[in-house]
């Protein structure tokens, strides 16, 4: 646990956030200025945002803490370490099976993390008094640079946070209150010249170091977005079907890392390495079930299916054209213009003429995953 000893009442915040179950507790002024909000306005005006179209309109209240609520004048940042037991890097390398994010491998944090705010803001009430309010991930703050500027770790080059206790392995939460508590001030780390999350992202997605393009990030592109996924990405997706851990995984600091001590935050079974036969078999309610608990679930079936489908066309397996021929009659148009493009990756060019003469498809852009240039397929 990180604590800060120059405040008898940040002492007894931060022993009982290490009660409930947090693993780092440090203070941040939010009544001065704020950098972070100008960087927000650059990235939306070069429209590297994509779909997340309420970042635009919540940007108002993103640009300071203080926008979102006038009275807060401290921020009590809250970390939950969710180092996972193994090199997720490991897994891209089965390409018959599914990789999923790290932090969307266990159940899902934000009610865990959430209820456990709930249990500290409700001591802090009672204990000191003052009102505040509770983020965690969902609301519009922006909890990275509170973070940074509370001393859990810094912004790499990657835009995320790197901590020197948990690496890359960090979730956020927050209290804004009307406490005024002495700051504890940045961690003081540094990236130096290292580059390997920028060198390792498969979809080039950073622009400069410290700037994200989200349009060209896998975790966007699996999650966010809701359309076909661009066909100058779904290969270098490889089988990523929800998320990417690439440029966590890689950064250096994660030898100071730890395997998460909380249960529900280590990976389920049917969820290390699922199988992509098995996944593109799901219909909404399996798909409900297996993800039940789970962050995947907000994305839905077809997307989900989406995925697995570009990740089946990148297999290399020929056996798995079955799956993705199966699903050339499914209800949702996303799912079959995706298993076009899978079974254009497995098929020979004869046998997926010859599929494509047999399939009576209506839908104007599915056809024109079929209709692609003969070197796409």
């Amino acid at each position: 646990m990180t604590i800060s000893t120059s405040d008898p009442r940040k002492d007894l915040i931060a022993a009982k956030a290490a009660e409930l179950g947090f693993d780092a507790c440090r203070f941040a002024d939010v009544t001065q200025a704020w950098p972070a909000g100008e960087r927000l306005a650059e990235f939306l005006d070069l429209g590297r945002h994509g779909e997340m179209t309420w970042l635009e309109t919540t940007a108002e209240r993103r640009s300071h803490p203080r926008a979102m609520w006038a009275g807060a004048r401290t921020a009590i940042m809250l970390g939950t370490n969710y180092g996972p037991d193994a090199d997720p890097l490991d897994k891209l390398e089965h390409r018959d099976r599914g990789t999923i994010s790290v932090y969307a491998q266990g159940d899902d944090y934000h009610e865990l993390i959430k209820g456990r705010l709930k249990q500290l803001a409700s001591w802090l009430v009672g204990r000191f008094g003052g009102e505040l309010k509770v983020f965690v991930d969902t609301a519009p703050l922006m909890e990275k640079p509170l973070a940074e500027q509370a001393g859990l770790g810094w912004q790499g080059k990657h835009t995320n946070l790197v901590s020197r206790e948990f690496g890359s392995w960090l979730f956020l939460g927050s209290i804004l209150t009307e406490l005024e508590l002495a700051p504890d001030g940045t961690s003081g780390g540094s990236c130096g010249q290292c580059a390997a999350c920028l060198d390792i992202c498969p979809t080039n997605a950073f622009p400069a170091p410290f700037q994200l393009d989200a349009r060209r990030c896998i975790s966007y592109l699996t999650i966010e977005l809701k359309g076909p996924i661009p066909r100058e990405f779904r290969r270098a997706l490889g089988n990523r079907i929800y998320g990417c851990d690439d440029c966590l995984a890689v950064c250096p600091w994660n030898k100071f890392a730890t395997v998460a001590h909380e249960q529900r935050l280590h990976a389920r079974e049917a969820l290390r390495a699922p199988s992509l036969e098995d996944l593109a078999a799901l219909d909404d309610g399996a798909f409900r079930a297996l993800f039940a608990r789970s962050p995947v679930k907000r994305i839905g079936r077809d997307r989900f299916i989406r995925n697995v489908l570009y990740a089946i066309g990148n297999s290399g397996e020929p056996r798995l054209a079955a799956s993705a021929e199966r699903l050339l009659a499914d209800p949702s148009p996303l799912v079959r213009g995706a298993a076009v493009w899978a079974l254009s990756r497995l098929l020979d060019r004869d046998a997926f003429s010859m599929l494509r003469q047999a399939t009576h498809e209506a839908d104007a852009d599915v056809l024109s995953e079929w209709d692609q240039p003969a070197s796409e397929v």
